[in-house]
């Protein structure tokens, strides 16, 4: 079978996008999915992404990650998700479609930035060196320093793979205050490798650091990952409390194919 898909990209954080309001696409065929995330021997992403229909929004968003199973919430694959349904002229400028993790508006500023409401955050756990909370995916988040030459990789895997985390797996976060901006770098579960960006992630920083009072602005935080820059906003209501969280940035259209299939 001839399967087109679209490859998109959000900070660098990149999927394979395919319109499945058909439904034709073999949903459960996980080395399949895991084969076309494949850097050498597919197409290369982060993860796959299906648009279907849904009869009270504006479409439904299926997400799976690299390893081909289906995941939790992916913000910047939201956002990926909004531009690729404008490019098929689904909606205009404004959407509300529905994830995993429950109904998301979105918005379209110009062709390529997008800003995507996340759900509420109102649990955030409080260690001695880090905090866990969850943004629509599961995130442990770490203060380090010297971010840049930072070992991600390994320092992420011990703790995804630690005894907490080990059956459920945990996005880990490391994040850094460099002048007026949050570098943040992730190790990602499904992905199990450090991802340029990580859209729940970002958010999951910015949140850490508006509670810490590291953040300069009240209500929102630029944020640095090694695929760009991205903006969150946010109203905080008691100490733990975060609601109208946004998450906003860039999400581009890199190619269009085809690849042939064995379902």
């Amino acid at each position: 079978m001839q399967l087109t898909f679209y490859k998109y990209q959000g900070t660098g954080n990149d999927f394979v996008l395919v319109d499945n309001r058909t439904e034709f696409f073999p949903k459960n065929n996980t080395k399949l999915i895991e084969q076309l995330c494949d850097r050498r021997f597919g197409i290369g992403a982060d993860g796959l992404i299906l648009l279907e229909n849904h009869s009270e929004y504006d479409f439904k968003m299926v997400y799976y990650n690299s390893d081909g199973n289906l995941s939790s919430m992916c913000g910047n694959g939201g956002r990926c998700i909004v531009a690729f349904a404008k490019h098929l002229n689904l909606i205009n400028q404004k959407c509300t479609f529905l994830a995993v993790d429950g109904p998301h508006d979105a918005t379209l500023e110009n062709d390529n930035v997008v800003a995507l409401k996340m759900n509420d955050v109102k649990n955030i756990e409080v260690g001695a060196d880090f905090y866990f909370l969850n943004t629509g995916s599961p995130h442990y988040v770490k203060f380090v320093e010297g971010i840049e030459n930072y070992d991600v990789f390994n320092n992420g895997k011990i703790i995804r793979n630690s005894d907490r985390f080990i059956e459920e797996g945990t996005n880990v976060n490391f994040i850094e205050k460099l002048d007026n901006e949050l570098f943040v770098r992730t190790y990602e579960r499904g992905v199990e490798n450090e991802t340029y960006s990580c859209g729940t992630g970002v958010t999951a920083a910015a949140i850490i650091a508006a509670l810490t009072g590291v953040s300069n602005t009240k209500n929102n935080c630029l944020i640095k990952t090694l695929g760009g820059n991205l903006e969150v906003t946010f109203d905080k209501v008691l100490e733990q409390n975060f609601y109208n969280i946004w998450l906003k940035g860039p999400a581009n259209l890199v190619f269009k194919g085809t690849i042939t299939i064995n379902e």
